[in-house]
């Protein structure tokens, strides 16, 4: 759950295979926006509202497949151009970078490996929560983009 002043976004994980990490972590599924919450015996509830991508068709596309294709190279390029100490410390934390979908749009909630960039960036949580709330592919590819630029110029040559 990523909090700010005014809203509380969430993720819910479907478990497909259990592999817990040392600090309980584990790769968005699902994309929640929560409406209210409270505690009940101890537990955090929540009533929640699934929030899924807008789809797009036509020209519009075609433009987001090609957006897509670029962000995940440049995302590749940035993970490869890592440490092997750091990419290794990734690897065995999140896992490896997942493949490039073949349909962008495919899942509800966009590709799996926007997700796990999204885990791996160096991010602060109200960065997180604002791509985490977007609603549409295209902006959110577009943020990662900028945080790419971003972490690959302040990088140290």
């Amino acid at each position: 759950l990523v909090v700010s002043d005014t809203s509380y976004h969430g993720c819910m994980l479907q478990v497909r295979d259990v592999k817990f990490f040392p600090d309980g972590r584990s790769v968005v599924d699902r994309v929640l926006r929560v409406l209210t919450h409270s505690q009940r015996d101890g537990y955090h509830t929540a009533k929640i509202e699934y929030l899924e991508d807008k789809k797009v068709e036509g020209e519009e596309l075609t433009e987001l497949l090609k957006l897509h294709d670029s962000v995940y190279d440049q995302a590749l390029g940035w993970f490869t151009s890592l440490k092997d100490d750091m990419k290794n410390q990734i690897i065995s934390h999140f896992g490896q970078l997942p493949v490039k979908d073949s349909d962008p749009q495919d899942n509800p909630n966009g590709p799996a490996w926007c997700w796990w960039l999204l885990a791996v960036l160096p991010l602060e949580n109200k960065a997180q929560l604002t791509i985490l709330a977007m609603n549409t592919l295209k902006d959110r590819l577009i943020a990662i983009r900028r945080v790419l630029i971003f972490v690959t110029r302040k990088r140290p040559q």
